[in-house]
């Protein structure tokens, strides 16, 4: 057997081992009604679902947290749902759907995560600004899928509730922010943001 065969095999079992623990990721966005859609805008409440779908995701359960930065730095962070508690909350197939609830008013953020077998607590967040400043953003960018590598078992960001990076012209983006190639957790130092959330999911 040749050195190039050898390197061919090990490739293709790279290749194979990292698509086992690939989970695939595609999402469904608010209301599909379009009156109703108008009413969540309005009330700057955010719904969106995320599927995901992977054979390494029977058996295991899930950690949601949210992370709080500012000026930059992390201050705080917070379990929003942690699947690990029951063996009754472990995936039972290899798909998996949840559903995220953000509400932004009154100064807060209100967070509600409702899953196939779960609902979790309402849990809730002092904003630094105005309300109506903040947004929430997932990181799909333009793409409709995403593939995740779940097997390292670290915090995938999923969310971030951010105010926009501001521009020397004085106009504002949300989008810059979220579809950059910033690592997450760098976007506050990066972009000038005094102040934001991420959500992430760690599976386990």
């Amino acid at each position: 057997m040749t050195i190039r065969t050898v390197l061919i095999i090990l490739s293709l079992s790279s290749s194979f081992a990292f698509a086992q623990n690939v989970v695939k990721l595609t999402n469904d966005f608010g209301s599909e009604n379009k009156e109703i859609q108008d009413i969540l805008d309005f009330e700057k409440i955010y719904i969106e679902k995320l599927n995901f779908e992977g054979l390494m995701l029977k058996g295991k359960c899930y950690e949601i947290k949210v992370h709080e930065f500012v000026n930059g730095k992390s201050v705080d962070e917070s379990i929003l749902f942690d699947g690990a508690e029951s063996d009754y909350f472990k995936i039972k197939s290899e798909k998996e759907s949840l559903k995220f609830f953000f509400k932004l008013n009154d100064g807060k953020l209100k967070t509600y995560v409702r899953g196939t077998q779960f609902g979790s607590k309402r849990s809730y967040f002092k904003l630094n600004e105005d309300s109506d400043k903040y947004a929430v953003k997932d990181f799909f960018g333009s793409k409709s899928l995403l593939d995740l590598d779940i097997n390292s078992k670290r915090e995938i960001p999923i969310f971030a509730i951010i105010t926009p990076t501001i521009h020397h012209d004085g106009s504002g983006s949300y989008c810059e922010v979220v579809q950059s190639e910033i690592k997450p957790e760098k976007l506050g130092e990066q972009f000038k943001i005094p102040h934001y959330f991420l959500i992430t999911i760690k599976f386990k």
